[in-house]
């Protein structure tokens, strides 16, 4: 939180990336099978990020619906 705070992207180390192929949603994990994506929204409070989260979960939530 404190690098979206400065404004900045995620670092590495929190495991946040860019996924392949879709250039507004990020990937984050946080355990040996645990995952979520998200793309960023609008502000909702200012000079606070706003995270959506699309998915939740084990690496199955790479498959389409």
């Amino acid at each position: 939180m404190a690098d979206l705070r400065a404004g900045d992207r995620p670092r590495r180390s929190p495991r946040a990336r860019k996924t392949q192929g879709h250039d507004e949603v990020w990937e984050f994990s946080w355990a040996p099978d645990g995952r979520a994506t998200f793309p960023y929204g609008d502000p909702v409070t200012d000079g606070e990020p706003h995270i959506v989260w699309r998915r939740v979960g084990t690496h199955a939530i790479f498959t389409r619906p």
